[in-house]
């Protein structure tokens, strides 16, 4: 029979393991540093050479990247989920806009669900700190800054859902959110009412998980989503008929 002896793993391949681990589960994510090479030798136990097979290893495969003078970083694994020739055609076309938030509403829906169920302690202090930023940056009335805790605060749901293909795809999808391919995020937060709507459905989305109350917490994104859907449709038409009453006027003008 094809057996060998079972020798004592390799700590470089522990190394190798771990690292692996937590660039799958996202702990790790692209563009991050990683500590030192003798803060990382110490933490994880293994001597400094080991650790420096481990890297290599892993900057072969194309997991780590190596900055001349700033270190071991993750690579950008995530990549895009799609050509550059359909992100061009996303981001001319507004049916591919409802498209991808109904898309979200749905997985984002099952996220939620499965965060209620199964956040760990962490998780769940995790998404309440970036609601409470939100609520800081909500003061403040910046858009950038609110429309990137957003952002940061559905991915947190994710993560939180423990679901690691779900996670890396969503994540693929909200760097185009983040790029203004879907659509520009600020535009929806222009009046203050659309605002505090958005932050009352973002409490209610953490309060239901919070909870740990799954079904709350599906209804409150499936809500918030459809509003965002609305109010991104109620603003196009707005921007229309703006666009044609300014070209009525020049026309008017010109007679």
């Amino acid at each position: 029979m094809p057996f060998e002896p079972v020798l004592q793993e390799k700590l470089s391949h522990g190394v190798i393991r771990q690292i692996e681990g937590l660039i799958l589960r996202g702990i790790l994510r692209p563009g991050e540093r990683l500590p030192s090479e003798r803060e990382l030798s110490e933490r994880m136990g293994v001597s400094r050479p080991s650790l420096r097979e481990a890297l290599a290893d892993l900057q072969d495969r194309g997991l780590l990247s190596s900055k001349a003078g700033a270190g071991v970083y993750v690579a950008d694994v995530l990549g895009s989920a799609f050509a550059p020739a359909l992100i061009k055609l996303f981001a001319t076309h507004d049916e591919a806009v409802f498209d991808y938030l109904s898309f979200r509403r749905d997985m984002e829906g099952l996220a939620a669900e499965r965060a209620a169920r199964l956040a760990s302690d962490t998780d769940l202090k995790v998404i309440d700190t970036i609601f409470q930023k939100m609520e800081t940056a909500h003061q403040k009335r910046n858009p950038a800054d609110e429309a990137n805790l957003d952002a940061d605060f559905h991915l947190s749901i994710i993560e939180a859902s423990h679901n690691i293909i779900m996670l890396h795809m969503m994540r693929s999808m909200y760097e185009l959110l983040r790029e203004g391919v879907f659509y520009n995020r600020s535009i929806m937060f222009k009046q203050r009412t659309t605002r505090d709507t958005l932050l009352d459905q973002h409490r209610a989305i953490n309060t239901a998980l919070q909870a740990r109350d799954p079904h709350a917490a599906r209804g409150a994104i499936e809500a918030h989503l459809d509003f965002v859907e609305t109010a991104l449709s109620d603003q196009q038409k707005a921007d229309r008929n703006e666009v044609f009453a300014q070209k009525r006027y020049e026309h008017e003008a010109r007679r």
